[in-house]
């Protein structure tokens, strides 16, 4: 018999950070505009670089709040999650694009090693300082959120580079400032585009993670078997799947092996309670579905895995 525990559609964990999502949308627009005004005053290929990243922040902060928008989408009939993994695809995008841009700057740095681009020092160290406040403020705004939603780590991650980028800047403005060593600029955008690149490549590590519905973090399989086998009346739990719809909303299921004196309505009522309580106490997972059958029905049914 096929039973399970209706909690509702839960709430996002990127929806819970949507104006704060904004707030910093709004702060990396605005310092991606003086950024780009810098770099045309000073010349500087770092100061363009951390702009262009800056960019596509906040198309990427952007697309997240469309998607987190989306996600609150009510299930149907067709969509039964409704349509929470587009939080996932725009932290996928998320990802891709930095790692383009990265791979841009590395390009165009390394053909500025062998050129002598002039690069004016002192507009670069003001807007890098500028930069670097503004990315500290939203640093600040998304900490919360960056543990809960894949979508507010990839725009704390985004924001964090450009903190990064500001700093690299800032430092290349001085070295030039105080040495005439131009080539500064182009190795603090390499420096830029090798912080990108190892957070870019975590980031769809763990976006493919979900896609391959792999069991989401913080879930211990062996210990939900020995929690559910600990309930009274179940002899023994099999097809047992743990996957996540998206930041925050990990799903479970099973086929729950049951003593046939308690399938009866009142006993099947009793072991549902536990097996959700159990869950939601131990592994933070509101959504489940059990099958509870009798011993000897796993004999009708194909095993996919214990």
């Amino acid at each position: 018999m096929g039973l399970g525990h209706d909690h509702g559609m839960p709430t996002t964990a990127a929806g819970n950070h949507s104006r704060r999502m904004a707030l910093v949308l709004g702060i990396t627009l605005s310092v991606m505009v003086l950024e780009l005004i810098g770099a045309l005053v000073s010349g500087s290929l770092a100061l363009l670089s951390d702009a262009g990243h800056m960019f596509t922040d906040a198309a990427g902060v952007t697309i997240a709040l469309i998607a987190t928008r989306l996600a609150a989408t009510p299930a149907n009939d067709q969509r039964t999650f409704g349509l929470q993994r587009t939080e996932i695809l725009a932290a996928l995008s998320n990802a891709v694009v930095l790692i383009v841009i990265a791979v841009l700057i590395v390009v165009e740095a390394i053909s500025r090693l062998g050129s002598a681009a002039s690069v004016h020092s002192m507009p670069m160290l003001i807007f890098g300082i500028i930069g670097l406040v503004a990315n500290a403020i939203s640093m600040s705004v998304l900490a919360s959120g960056q543990k809960a939603s894949l979508n507010v780590r990839g725009a704390y991650l985004e924001v964090l580079g450009d903190l990064l980028g500001s700093a690299a800047v800032i430092v290349a403005s001085v070295v030039i400032m105080t040495t005439g060593f131009e080539p500064a600029d182009s190795i603090a955008s390499l420096l830029i585009a090798a912080m990108i690149l190892p957070r870019a490549w975590s980031l769809l590590r763990d976006v493919v993670n979900v896609l391959l519905e792999a069991t989401p973090k913080g879930i211990d399989l062996e210990k939900v078997r020995d929690h559910v086998s600990s309930v009274p009346g179940v002899i023994d739990l099999h097809d047992l799947h743990a996957w996540t719809i998206t930041s925050g909303v990990p799903v479970l299921s099973a086929h729950v092996v049951v003593e046939r004196d308690w399938l009866d309505a009142d006993g099947i009522d009793h072991v549902l309670d536990r097996l959700a309580d159990c869950l939601r106490g131990h592994f933070d997972v509101e959504h489940c579905t059990f099958q509870l059958e009798p011993a000897d029905h796993s004999a009708h049914e194909p095993r996919l895995h214990d």
